[in-house]
């Protein structure tokens, strides 16, 4: 009964963290090209207020950037768990089994690993975007000073 359980925890403990990991890729890589393609498309000179430009501009990117923070330590909770799961295994058999040991915790550190297989990505993704948005936002002040030159001309 025991195994059972255990086998369900390190299932749910898998597939629970790695399909967390797996979403937030998915959600990051996403809003990554929906920013660049509404970056293509973005007509800088159709807006009145830089304000309202950083504000169309910025949408989505806290998302990303929070993906990018959070990633390792949903790597790192799933890691802990890992290896809580397997020192409750090893309590439950009574005896020290350097196989079970180092399979999981070999396991317990996949976790990890995809956290900040995540993370890398999706903190370069933000900074691109970010750079893609300041530069944007630099046209905007360029032709806003280009019409107010020709104004006061």
């Amino acid at each position: 009964m025991q195994g059972n359980w255990l086998e369900l925890a390190e299932q749910l403990l898998d597939y629970g963290v790695m399909g967390t990991l797996l979403v937030m890729s998915v959600i990051a890589l996403w809003l990554f090209i929906e920013r660049l393609m509404y970056y293509r498309g973005v007509d800088v000179k159709s807006y009145d207020s830089k304000e309202l430009l950083e504000l169309d501009l910025s949408d989505n990117l806290s998302t990303i950037s929070a993906i990018g923070a959070n990633a390792p330590y949903v790597g790192l909770l799933g890691t802990i768990l890992g290896i809580m799961i397997t020192f409750y295994g090893l309590g439950e058999i009574g005896a020290v089994d350097t196989k079970k040991v180092m399979t999981g915790l070999a396991l317990a550190l996949k976790a990890t690993g995809f956290g900040i297989l995540v993370a890398i990505p999706s903190i370069v993704f933000y900074t691109a975007l970010l750079r893609k948005m300041e530069r944007l936002l630099t046209y905007w002040d360029v032709n806003t000073q280009k019409g107010n030159q020709r104004d006061a001309a």
